[in-house]
């Protein structure tokens, strides 16, 4: 079997099952009519970029590390709700104060987020720079940000 297929087979079934340990994993695929070894089984995982996550029930499953930015963006926008002091617009930037020290994990939650028309961000210590592709959409991505912090 081409390397390519089982690998999509993989993800399929992390996917749609809680997939706690390799040899979890070596059985699904046995199931399937796949044998397999561990060896293998450990370089698909670090090819396939999978990661262990916590789930509802407490449990460790695999997931693909593009299935975690939800998470990882809900847990960064609630420290940017919590953080952010004021958020204004000055000339073609908008300049977001932050408590003392949270400015940079402010803007990358900002950069995460990947808010259309945002180039860029600038962190210092309490203060963030939002550099804006151009001034027409700056309102919009003002009122973007200030939702954040609902």
């Amino acid at each position: 079997m081409k390397k390519y297929i089982r690998q999509g087979i993989i993800l399929d079934l992390i996917e749609n099952y809680e997939i706690e340990t390799q040899k979890e994993l070596a059985a699904h695929l046995c199931e399937k009519g796949i044998k397999i070894t561990q060896a293998t089984i450990s370089r698909d995982i670090n090819e396939l970029r999978l990661v262990k996550v916590l789930t509802s029930n407490k449990k460790y499953k695999y997931a693909t590390i593009d299935s975690q930015s939800e998470g990882i963006n809900e847990r960064l926008s609630r420290i940017f709700r919590s953080s952010v002091l004021s958020i204004e617009k000055a000339e073609n930037i908008i300049v977001v104060k932050t408590l003392p020290g949270a400015a940079y994990i402010c803007a990358t939650t900002v950069d995460n987020l990947d808010i259309e028309g945002v180039k860029g961000t600038i962190a210092g210590y309490d203060t963030i720079f939002v550099a804006i592709e151009n001034m027409n959409i700056m309102y919009s991505i003002l009122e973007d940000l200030k939702n954040l912090l609902k």
